[in-house]
């Protein structure tokens, strides 16, 4: 006769009593659990990527560039909205990212402060440190009307930023030369082009600063070769980068981002540095330090 098993006999009652205890949740709160842990995602993403800068590169083909210009660097930066949650530091970073790329020439979109005059001082201390080996020009933006539109222009001029609200100059390369102008803020200024292209030939290779990208649509001549604009922060909180609810532009989404196709120019609108708002947050939309080479 073999062993004789001795192992216990348990009961369905008291296996239903030894199950660990399962906590029940009805369908709605699973479903509010799962928005909730998805929302803190999508806003922590959004946090990140307000710092997370892309350096952007975008060829330009023109046959008015002339030879000596080509494989020239221009680094366009613009909207820097230094304020208390984007200052010192966070400038210090691009101007040491915009350096790294050893520009050429450096070309700033205006909005360099937001919401006080204070912060234009230590702005233009770093923007001062930006380095390129032909010159370092710039325009004004809607905020900076706003906060000191005397005391920005004087800080740029000492940080060895040329201003050129509605004005212009001649770039030389050897015997070769580019015009470089800009135009006053569209909101908050005159946008006088006359003063760009008085003195130029459609064979000439201009470019324009405008911090706003409307201005484009003003343009009724083919001089201008290709205007650089901001203004727009590409939308900043954007459906997956495909569209944004709200655009500070006349044209909706038309300017949103990008390189754009207009009648008579070309307009390429950089998502910018900073944030507009108080909040530090972007979603597909990230903050951009623009790389143009000729």
């Amino acid at each position: 006769m073999g062993p004789v098993s001795m192992k216990p006999i348990i009961s369905d009652r008291q296996k239903k009593l030894n199950k660990s205890p399962t906590l029940y949740l009805p369908p709605m709160a699973k479903l509010l659990i799962i928005i909730t842990v998805m929302f803190i995602i999508l806003i922590g993403y959004g946090f990140f990527e307000a710092f997370w800068i892309q350096i952007k590169v975008t060829k330009i083909t023109d046959a008015d560039v002339p030879p000596s210009f080509k494989n020239t660097r221009i680094v366009f930066i613009t909207d820097i909205h230094y304020k208390e949650n984007f200052a010192r530091e966070q400038i210090r970073k691009v101007v040491e990212k915009v350096n790294s790329l050893n520009p050429d020439i450096i070309l700033l979109g205006g909005d360099y402060v937001s919401y006080s005059q204070d912060h234009i001082k230590p702005c233009f201390e770093e923007l001062a440190r930006l380095k390129a080996s032909i010159g370092k020009y710039g325009v004004l933006g809607n905020h900076d009307h706003r906060e000191n539109e005397r005391l920005t222009k004087e800080c740029m001029r000492k940080a060895g930023i040329v201003c050129l609200d509605n004005d212009s100059l001649w770039i030389y390369k050897n015997k070769d030369r580019i015009k470089i102008g800009g135009v006053g803020d569209y909101w908050e200024d005159l946008t006088i082009i006359q003063n760009t292209i008085h003195d130029v030939d459609e064979s000439d290779f201009v470019i324009v600063l405008s911090h706003n990208p409307d201005f484009a649509e003003t343009l009724k001549t083919n001089k201008v070769d290709l205007v650089l604009s901001g203004h727009t922060h590409g939308g900043q909180i954007t459906f997956f980068g495909l569209w944004s609810p709200f655009v500070p532009s006349q044209y909706g989404q038309k300017y949103r981002t990008g390189l754009v196709k207009t009648e008579h120019t070309q307009v390429l609108i950089s998502n910018g540095v900073g944030f507009a708002s108080n909040y530090p947050i972007r979603f597909f939309a990230r903050p951009q330090i623009n790389v143009i080479e000729l």
